[in-house]
């Protein structure tokens, strides 16, 4: 880990995605702010890894292993983290599933878990940590979504509604909480240097822009800006953020 700040010393951070790409990336990040960090995802293996490299940085982390469309299985990873670290301060929702196919092949089966995943679990932590944010008067809740939130492209229907969706949740609630000093942000990361950034998979490479490997974002990159919205003075207010590189065109 690189050198470590107290932006956010004392404060609890649920981050979704943690086991891998940039929901691993932005556990580091806040590691390094000063957050203890629960890390939710459904590999236990590779978040005992993740839980295994803050610890060794001397930083609290709790690995909880979960499918994040299991309501049950989030509740329970919200009471643990709030029993074992503390009241939530920071709610990272980087976790994202796909179901790429045309809308004729889609089952409802996969369009259903997509949302559920992608949507429904923002939702229900989001619904689960804001009474802690309100109770301390401060707080910051932070959805990551796509390009696909802001075009739509052919074989990734229930991707893009999804991420679409997510839009218009963020900014609901963020009205909702706003008030209260606690703030929703959204993000939309350009193409980042991981499985979901470069496109890889052949059934899906011709519906989506093109980008090159040099153009991609490292996904540290978008999770140290991710660590910064955290820490940001309680009066700065930030809706949503497009984040890439300044030689890419034409986003989204």
């Amino acid at each position: 880990m690189n050198e470590t700040t107290t932006a956010l010393a004392d404060r609890v951070a649920l981050v979704t995605g943690a086991s891998s790409g940039l929901g691993r990336a932005t556990a580091l990040a806040l590691a390094r702010a000063g957050a203890s960090v629960a890390l939710v995802a459904r590999s236990a293996s590779e978040l005992a890894t993740v839980a295994g490299e803050l610890r060794g940085n001397d930083r609290p982390a709790l690995p909880i292993a979960c499918d994040l469309a299991d309501p049950d299985g989030l509740a329970d990873a919200v009471r643990r983290t709030r029993d074992e670290l503390g009241p939530l301060a920071v709610l990272v929702n980087a976790a994202g599933t796909d179901a790429p196919g045309p809308v004729s092949e889609l089952s409802v089966q996969a369009w259903d878990r997509v949302l559920a995943v992608n949507l429904r679990a923002v939702f229900l932590l989001s619904r689960l940590a804001v009474p802690d944010m309100i109770a301390a008067g401060k707080g910051t809740i932070i959805n990551v979504s796509s390009v696909a939130g802001k075009r739509g492209w052919a074989n990734a229907s229930a991707y893009c509604a999804s991420k679409f969706a997510l839009t218009g949740f963020t900014q609901a609630l963020g009205a909702e909480i706003r008030p209260h000093g606690v703030r929703a942000c959204l993000v939309y990361p350009g193409a980042m240097a991981t499985q979901w950034g470069t496109w890889s998979a052949e059934e899906r490479r011709e519906e989506r822009p093109t980008r090159s490997p040099a153009d991609a974002l490292p996904p540290e990159t978008v999770a140290e800006f991710i660590a910064w919205i955290a820490a940001a003075p309680a009066h700065l207010v930030l809706d949503e953020a497009i984040v890439t590189p300044l030689r890419e065109q034409g986003y989204p």
